[in-house]
């Protein structure tokens, strides 16, 4: 597995704002980027985050070992596929009608999210995890190993070799992991999931996964993907 030391995350909003916090607890160098200038978010990470560096996009994939998408998922194709070639990148994105609009217009129906990140992010290489626990909980909820009330998040992709390394930075990030090395997995934790929203412990959301494949929404997005 490659060792990560820097952190950066593609979007300044909630979830960004909170990963970095994290990351940094946790010991990384973290560099962050918003949908405008540099100056725009500098002040708002200066405050919120402090000790992050506020930067471009390219500033931020060029010194990271890890790059976190958190920005809203109809906008993913605002940054040029190349920009992540040769990159680990985590996919913390979910379809949300009341920032992304009609779902068809961002969507293919045939697809699962994340498939369709990796298809355009094609020389990169998409893990997800970190969708499906609020921001609240996320921020709130990281404890350390062993702690019995520590909280898991799903880490799903199709390169093993990433889906562990990714894994091992989200324990360093305060949770347990449940693993699965297929990206298509990653549907099972998006909107309109069981999984979606909740903050569980390893246990729990392990039985919940297990169970998917029984659910009325596992048997239609089966019935969609395959």
């Amino acid at each position: 597995m490659m060792t990560i030391k820097r952190v950066g995350i593609l979007g300044a909003g909630k979830v960004g704002i909170v990963l970095a916090g994290l990351a940094l607890d946790a010991g990384y160098e973290v560099r962050i980027s918003g949908s405008g200038a540099v100056e725009k978010i500098a002040l708002t990470i200066k405050t919120l985050v402090p000790g992050a560096i506020a930067s471009e996009n390219a500033d931020v994939v060029a010194n990271s070992d890890i790059i976190i998408l958190a920005i809203p998922l109809s906008r993913y194709k605002n940054i040029d596929p190349n920009l992540l070639k040769g990159k680990l990148v985590i996919d913390a994105m979910n379809y949300w009608w009341e920032t992304d609009g009609i779902r068809e217009e961002v969507l293919d129906p045939s697809a699962t999210s994340s498939e369709q990140v990796q298809a355009y992010f094609k020389s990169a290489t998409i893990v997800k995890t970190f969708n499906h626990m609020g921001y609240h909980n996320l921020q709130e909820e990281a404890r350390p190993k062993g702690d019995p009330k520590r909280k898991a998040l799903f880490v799903t992709g199709d390169d093993r070799e990433a889906v562990d390394t990714v894994a091992a930075f989200v324990d360093s990030m305060g949770f347990d992991t449940v693993v699965h090395y297929t990206i298509v997995d990653g549907i099972m934790t998006e909107p309109g999931s069981p999984l979606f929203g909740a903050s569980l412990r390893h246990d729990e959301l392990k039985d919940i996964i297990d169970h998917f494949d029984q659910t009325e929404f596992g048997k239609k997005i089966a019935a969609q993907t395959h």
